[in-house]
């Protein structure tokens, strides 16, 4: 599909989940999946999350300390995607416009690509910019992109294709909860509504409170 018409998609598919609460279904079959939460808590210890260090949409370098005390969001896709990640992101900027003021200050947005090879920083900043000024998009080398997937225990899978351009990338769908030291605190399933995520977060905000 031409890339113009995948950001148009987008754009539709944003304003649906927007208004809707769209839920997402997870694509191919992620080893991981139905285990999350017994992984993340294996030995009494979260076992989802890590340092990062990528580049930001912006073109500045970041890592996981330049979050540091703020919660976040985050969601792994690609910016090719033709359904699932701009449903997923628009339930993230959903429940994220659902917080107040206050609370959006104690919590940060982030998408983080699987497909470096073609979301690129332009590209990043070209399809954050279609869901809220305050998402931050992530990406970088093929090495530092598969580095944070695998902290994250992100499953993604270029899907087999003839063209070096024009390919899907199986990927998993869930959106997590870390706090403002990168730790684990849940995770939303692919039918999670935003008003799900969005109390999930003010939940976390007024225990950390």
């Amino acid at each position: 599909m031409p890339r113009t018409n995948i950001l148009a998609a987008a754009k539709v598919l944003a304003a649906l989940a927007v208004l809707a609460g769209a839920t997402t279904y997870v694509l191919g079959v992620w080893p991981f999946a139905g285990k999350l939460e017994e992984t993340a808590q294996g030995q009494g210890q979260a076992l989802i999350g890590g340092p990062f260090s990528l580049v930001a949409h912006t073109g500045e370098r970041v890592t996981d300390a330049d979050f540091a005390g703020r919660a976040k969001l985050m969601y792994f896709g690609y910016t090719y995607c033709p359904d699932m990640c701009p449903l997923g992101l628009g339930t993230i900027t959903a429940a994220y416009g659902q917080l107040s003021p206050a609370q959006q200050d104690e919590v940060v947005p982030i998408f983080v690509t699987v497909d470096p090879e073609r979301d690129t920083v332009p590209a990043m900043a070209d399809y954050v910019a279609l869901f809220h000024p305050d998402l931050v998009g992530l990406t970088g080398t093929v090495e530092e992109v598969g580095a944070a997937a695998s902290a994250y225990r992100v499953y993604h899978r270029k899907a087999e294709s003839e063209s070096n351009t024009d390919y899907l990338v199986d990927h998993s769908t869930f959106i997590y909860l870390m706090d403002g030291d990168n730790a684990y605190v849940t995770h939303f399933g692919h039918d999670a509504s935003a008003e799900e995520v969005a109390e999930g977060v003010r939940r976390h905000l007024g225990a950390a409170g």
